[in-house]
């Protein structure tokens, strides 16, 4: 991962219309062809709780094989998957992530650390060794500190 990435704050992500968990690696991101664009991205597949839909296409900025993704709980609509990249983002500084969700489209809590300090990805485990249990409403991942704010 490139350095400038390191430092950010790792996101657990709730659908916002039913709640359901659908990323616990998530990263506050920018769209590579418009940075006014908001997003967040993770590096892994969200565990059965997203998953593509439709046709692949391409955006008219660049060459990438896009998929939509939806909530498999309410079906709806939350981001998408890059499936294929383009040689042109590829080269770009990047994260890496080929999972995108749309701020519009989810809810974010940052995580935190054993000491409750915000988690960021230069300590993060790696993707294989993180749980792949999920929980099933937005009460299992809201800490107590996340609720007095």
């Amino acid at each position: 991962m490139h350095p400038s990435f390191r430092n950010k704050r790792v996101m657990k992500l709730l659908c916002k219309f039913c709640d359901s968990c659908i990323c616990t690696r998530g990263m506050r991101a920018v769209l590579l062809s418009d940075t006014n664009v908001h997003l967040y991205s993770t590096d892994m597949p969200p565990l059965g709780r997203v998953d593509v839909m439709g046709k692949h296409f391409s955006t008219s900025t660049c060459d990438c094989k896009i998929k939509e993704a939806g909530c498999t709980s309410c079906g709806n609509l939350v981001g998408y998957h890059v499936v294929l990249p383009c040689l042109s983002c590829l080269k770009a500084c990047n994260n890496g992530h080929t999972w995108m969700f749309y701020s519009e489209a989810t809810w974010p809590f940052e995580r935190l650390d054993k000491e409750l300090n915000h988690l960021e990805w230069e300590h993060l485990p790696a993707a294989v060794e993180e749980s792949t249990v999920i929980p099933d409403s937005v009460l299992d991942w809201i800490d107590d500190i996340e609720c007095c704010r």
